[in-house]
């Protein structure tokens, strides 16, 4: 690894762990009603939004109330957001004059956005209009995040009370989530972007004039928009030379923010991140890689501070960063070593038998190898999915971390609010573990971990891989699910099994070689992604109602510490085990034996 990396990722890291406390208290009081002069302005509002809805914040939910609440929420949503990918055609805000979208695609869309997923079958600047990116897009990228951290302070409320059947108020948790946390973020970080260039505006597309002309081929349309097909059933070809380019506008930075503070990574343009007009500058490549990983290292402060012993988030966070910084070097140093089959040819080689400059593939040159590592790694260690690099052009092994990170269930950090309930879930897995090796009752923060907290923990942690390992056996096995991998052998395998992945975990990010917008892929990964999310979600409140019930256990001398080094190689061997086994086989059919082929002399 080049020192250029180290430090990058020394910048990084020190920044997430100066701001993790400052931020992590900011959320804890802002979340428990707890008044704070800078965020007064909100309280008028705040009231009345609930006036508005009828919704009277005096009052908590029970867990099934809460889920309930929780579930209608996004259904709303995702009814309201498909209804508008239909209908953009004659609304505003389509200076394009894009048409509506298929209703495969809108499906898929829909269930993208609002489970925090953002997987997108299409390409942003030629489909959704401005109204659609705005009021529909951008809106659920708050809302989504808002749901996450929601969840995750049930379940730390869960902990820090005892004896009490309520978990706290829906409607209050996602209106103060938004309201005193993503916004006021958001705007900030919109600001810093178009600082750097990053573009906002309302304008119709721009068509420029190149320096040279572009010949280019393309299928040949009849009079109703159809491909024309030769006497062999192929498309018909037809050549063309262009003196223009069209550069697309729009609101970027005001959705660029949000998509990445909320671990959202739905990009405006079709390249995401990569995009000049979305990242446009090392600084502001910084600043997105920093704002993916500021709420998720927060809320572990977040944690500690409300249950009544900060240790216990320093030791969540700690057991995140251990997972995270192996990851990060793997990452880097494998796409620095670069492709040793190029390599071999003499045209490009190093002393050392190594590719020179690395595997530049698929990265962009503003950025180099390890600005584009390390954002893939992070990207994937939370839920966020936004990429500034091709995934699918990194070596086998650097392509294996991003692929490895989700199938942890994203816990290196994870996504907004899904991260800390994520890893919390793994923290009552690791106590039972140990107390069954000691002979005692398990328990964590003074609660018992009895049978219903293991069952529903079992449901939360084995949906994922049930659903990633059938789905991808599905889709290798019919015709339908092969033709979508643009690749054979391992590597088209490893391309349907990251679309599953990535899916499941709400990531939504891709090997790009994987042709997805179609009908079963649409389908398929949409139903995928509503059961990766919802699933666990009601498993996590479930526990987290089952533990608010619960009496606090006094601590005696038998009492495992939860703070401490023993608890931290603890909850990290469970994440690994537990977490990182069931996909053993599947990875060996893919990245494994690809890099085994690749080196093979």
């Amino acid at each position: 690894m080049t020192l250029a990396a180290l430090a990058l990722i020394a910048a990084l890291l020190l920044a997430v762990f100066v701001l993790t406390k400052p931020l992590g208290l900011y959320i804890a009081h802002v979340m428990q009603r707890e008044p704070i002069r800078a965020v007064c302005w909100g309280a008028r509002l705040e009231g009345r939004l609930y006036r508005l809805a009828g919704v009277d914040t005096g009052v908590e939910m029970d867990w099934k109330e809460y889920a309930l609440a929780l579930l209608v929420f996004n259904v709303f949503g995702a009814v309201l957001l498909y209804g508008l990918q239909r209908l953009q055609a004659w609304l505003p805000l389509n200076p394009q004059h894009f048409p509506r979208l298929t209703p495969d695609l809108a499906f898929n869309t829909a269930i993208s956005f609002i489970t925090n997923t953002n997987w997108q079958a299409y390409s942003g600047e030629a489909t959704m209009s401005y109204l659609t990116q705005m009021a529909g897009l951008a809106v659920q990228n708050f809302l989504s995040a808002a749901t996450g951290i929601a969840v995750a302070m049930a379940l730390i409320r869960a902990f820090a009370r005892h004896s009490t059947a309520t978990i706290g108020n829906f409607w209050a948790d996602a209106t103060r989530a938004t309201l005193y946390v993503l916004l006021p973020l958001s705007a900030l970080l919109a600001i810093a972007l178009v600082s750097q260039g990053v573009v906002q505006n309302f304008e119709g597309y721009k068509d420029i004039s190149t320096v040279e002309s572009l010949t280019y081929q393309q299928p040949k349309l009849d009079a109703d928009g159809n491909p024309v097909l030769d006497v062999s059933g192929k498309a018909v070809q037809e050549t063309l030379t262009t003196h223009t380019q069209t550069l697309p506008m729009g609101p970027v930075a005001s959705q660029e923010s949000i998509k990445e503070l909320g671990t959202n990574g739905g990009g405006f343009m079709n390249a995401n991140s990569a995009h000049p007009f979305e990242n446009p500058t090392g600084f502001s490549n910084f600043l997105e890689m920093l704002a993916i990983l500021l709420i998720p290292a927060a809320l572990t402060y977040t944690f500690g501070y409300l249950v009544g012993d900060r240790r216990q988030g320093w030791a969540v966070f700690a057991a995140m960063l251990v997972l995270q910084l192996p990851l990060l070097w793997m990452a880097v140093d494998n796409e620095q070593q670069g492709n040793p089959r190029i390599a071999a040819l003499g045209v490009d080689q190093r002393p050392t038998d190594l590719q020179m400059g690395g595997n530049m593939e698929g990265k962009e040159v503003r950025f180099g190898i390890a600005a584009s590592a390390v954002f893939a790694t992070v990207t994937t260690g939370t839920s966020c999915g936004a990429v500034n690099s091709m995934h699918d052009s990194f070596t086998p092994l650097g392509g294996f971390v991003p692929l490895f990170q989700m199938q942890l269930g994203e816990v290196v950090f994870g996504g907004v609010g899904t991260g800390l309930y994520s890893m919390l879930i793994f923290a009552i897995i690791g106590v039972f573990i140990a107390g069954l090796m000691i002979g005692r009752t398990p328990e964590y923060l003074g609660k018992k971990i009895e049978a219903f907290e293991m069952k529903m923990s079992s449901i939360a942690i084995l949906v994922m891989p049930f659903i990633v390992l059938v789905g991808t056996a599905v889709a290798v096995s019919v015709g339908a699910g092969q033709a979508g991998a643009a690749n054979p052998g391992a590597h088209g395998f490893s391309e349907i099994l990251y679309a599953f992945t990535s899916a499941a975990n709400n990531n939504g990010s891709a090997f790009g070689g994987i042709s997805a917008n179609t009908v079963f892929y649409n389908t398929v990964l949409g139903v995928v992604m509503w059961v990766g999310r919802y699933w666990p979600i009601v498993a996590v409140l479930a526990i987290a109602g089952s533990l608010a019930s619960k009496k606090r256990v006094p601590v005696s001398a038998g009492t495992m510490p939860t703070h401490g080094p023993t608890f931290v190689i603890l909850l990290v061997g469970t994440v690994l085990l537990v977490g990182a086994l069931t996909f053993v086989p599947a990875l060996a059919l893919g990245p494994i034996v690809e890099h085994l082929t690749l080196w093979a002399h």
